[in-house]
């Protein structure tokens, strides 16, 4: 008689991410290097500290749209992949493809390298200032710093959770270091760069969609809980309060951290500044300037761990669909994580690393990140108009549904027209994967040889990671 497996030993996902896990995730994740960057782009494309500081509300108050949205996503679906997930249960297979095409081999990978370029320039910068730091330095610690995410990912999703934690407290802390003199300062009166704010002569209106971008690369990451749905233990109630409490948190902080960069720098002085939180601790905390980089470092690696863990479950569960090698979407029998899928994206993200070939992509890819959020609560209100009877544990107001959809396809549409250009280029990027689509998913077909080949390789190397199909349904 075959002895029947316990729960314990069967091959699955398990849910072991309660509710301050998954705010730390979406908190670790949308304060990255952005908030100590962005401020500039911001500034630079909307003309007046008033307007800029109008943008960072708006861009918060967008995000937590979005955020709303995808929380009745969330729950109304409840397999893990997030927008991929969504995309394919809403519009069909060729757009979930598409996203994650573009996600997997470009977008993710180029993202992640920024992040991880990030870190190693405020790790080893403060070391040769005021001279240039080498830059194969640089390189080689930035790659430390993303084999360590893998390395944590890799081990177990408690030990990755942990890590999350404890790096979002650190970069709170920065957050809270910043704002605290910043505060100080405006109650003894220190508001001369705030004063005339809304400087009407020096607004660009056709530039405004490029500081909503800058504003929004800073809060991307509040969809990231959305990709490990299945990991998230009691998603219903979970997932909405960690998206609520999330967005909320970051727009109050991202507001009053820029608010305390105002009380200590000019607006031409923060121009000027390529690392806006090292120049206003230089100001404000002469004796803790040192401890700035270290903390924007952290914060750098918490981005990129929250990130990358999301990131992989959306290629685990594309592979699960069919729309990716099967290999991709098998579990290790012991550590009960997607393993291929996340060493996969390693190779990818190094090689960006060394070739610094990633700031076009970034850029560009802005515009099919926001193309796709758009296509994606545009697929929640088609669903929902289709099929109102579908359980819906968590539902959004329409009112916000459409907002945030209209909103999304403006901003696009005038990125098109202020950077042709790059939109462009995202464009084409993007459709590089219909004929890819076509001939190895809608109708796959090798021939004997290259099969056998492909298949002999796949057992090889699941043998090779201890990795299977897992065994029962988690969604």
């Amino acid at each position: 008689m075959k002895k029947e497996k316990t729960d314990d030993e069967l091959v699955h996902l398990r849910r072991k991410i309660g509710l301050l896990p998954a705010v730390c995730f979406i908190i670790g994740t949308v304060v990255g290097s952005g908030i100590f960057i962005a401020p500039k782009g911001v500034l630079v494309n909307s003309g007046s500290v008033g307007l800029s500081l109008l943008v960072w509300a708006l861009c918060g108050v967008l995000s937590m749209f979005g955020g709303l949205c995808y929380a009745e996503l969330g729950t109304s679906f409840t397999k893990s992949g997030g927008q991929y997930t969504y995309l394919l249960e809403t519009l069909g297979p060729l757009p979930a493809f598409l996203r994650l095409w573009v996600d997997v081999l470009f977008f993710k990978p180029s993202s992640d390298a920024y992040v991880s370029l990030g870190f190693g320039r405020y790790v080893v910068e403060p070391f040769f200032a005021p001279c240039a730091a080498p830059k194969e330095l640089i390189t080689v610690v930035s790659i430390l710093a993303f084999t360590f995410v893998v390395a944590v990912n890799c081990w177990s999703v408690n030990m990755t959770s942990r890590t999350q934690v404890a790096l979002t407290f650190i970069k709170i802390f920065a957050l809270v270091l910043i704002i605290v003199p910043g505060v100080i300062a405006l109650v003894k009166g220190k508001t001369e760069h705030l004063q005339n704010g809304f400087e009407v002569d020096s607004i660009t209106l056709e530039r405004l969609p490029l500081a909503f971008y800058n504003g929004l690369f800073a809060y991307s990451g509040w969809a990231n809980l959305n990709f490990v749905t299945e990991e998230v233990i009691n998603p219903n109630r979970n997932i909405p309060l960690a998206i609520i409490f999330s967005m909320v948190t970051v727009t109050v902080f991202y507001v009053l951290v820029n608010v305390a960069y105002y009380t200590m720098m000019s607006p031409a002085e923060l121009l000027m500044s390529d690392a806006v939180a090292v120049t206003f601790a230089n100001r404000a905390l002469q004796g803790l300037a040192l401890v700035i980089p270290v903390l924007v470092a952290l914060s750098c690696l918490g981005g990129l761990n929250g990130s990358f863990f999301g990131s992989t479950r959306m290629l685990f569960v594309g592979a699960r669909e069919g729309q990716w090698p099967p290999i991709f979407s098998m579990i290790h029998v012991r550590r009960h994580i997607p393993l291929p899928a996340i060493l996969l994206q390693y190779p990818l993200v190094v090689l960006m690393i060394i070739t610094g070939e990633i700031y076009e992509l970034v850029t560009f890819g802005s515009f099919a990140g926001w193309f796709f959020y758009s296509l994606t609560t545009l697929g929640m209100l088609i669903h929902r108009y289709r099929f109102p009877h579908h359980p819906r544990p968590f539902k959004v107001p329409l009112a916000i549904g459409l907002s945030f959809t209209v909103v999304c396809f403006f901003i696009v549409g005038l990125s098109m027209y202020s950077d042709p250009w790059n939109t462009g280029k995202s464009c084409v990027l993007t459709l590089t994967g219909v004929p890819v689509y076509f001939l190895t998913v809608y109708r796959f077909q090798l021939p004997n040889k290259l099969k056998s080949i492909f298949n002999y390789y796949s057992r090889q190397l699941q043998i090779l990671l201890e990795v299977v199909q897992q065994e029962i349904q988690t969604y």
